[in-house]
């Protein structure tokens, strides 16, 4: 009798072990906190202020002003790249990835039209600019609202 009731207790002892660790804790879904968002929609605005000077960089495409052109990506839209680095270091994994990939795509858009400026290339630099706003406005989509 004392074998049955120790080979019942190891029993009741593994299936206790097993439900609890099957039930696990729920976990709650990701969000942010206001001071988050907040901190999140105060770095997003430099980002949609250099967007809203990508007008500019057409103007100096179309009027083939290649030496403002590669002034212009050097200059005001120099730090866009590190700001979108920067801001997308906030969002939770799954954002993050896909912002700093857009982030990547920026960059290699730029490049693409500073050397198509250094070599006069207007089809090349107007077809970069229209993919560069493209990638910034899918960016700015990523960016969390409240």
């Amino acid at each position: 009798m004392v074998r049955h009731r120790s080979v019942l207790a190891w029993l009741l002892a593994l299936i206790a072990v097993f439900v609890v660790s099957c039930s696990g804790p729920t976990a709650k879904p990701l969000t942010y906190s206001a001071a988050q968002l907040e901190q999140i929609q105060q770095s997003a605005s430099g980002i949609m202020a250099g967007r809203d000077r990508l007008a500019e960089l057409k103007t100096l495409i179309e009027k083939r002003k290649w030496n403002d052109v590669i002034s212009f990506i050097h200059g005001p839209l120099g730090d866009l790249r590190s700001q979108m680095n920067t801001l997308a270091g906030d969002f939770f994994p799954n954002t993050k990835t896909a912002a700093l990939k857009e982030s990547r795509e920026v960059f290699e858009r730029l490049v693409s039209i500073d050397s198509a400026a250094k070599a006069g290339n207007y089809e090349l630099a107007i077809g970069n600019y229209n993919k560069l706003l493209k990638d910034v406005d899918e960016y700015l989509n990523l960016v969390p609202t409240a």
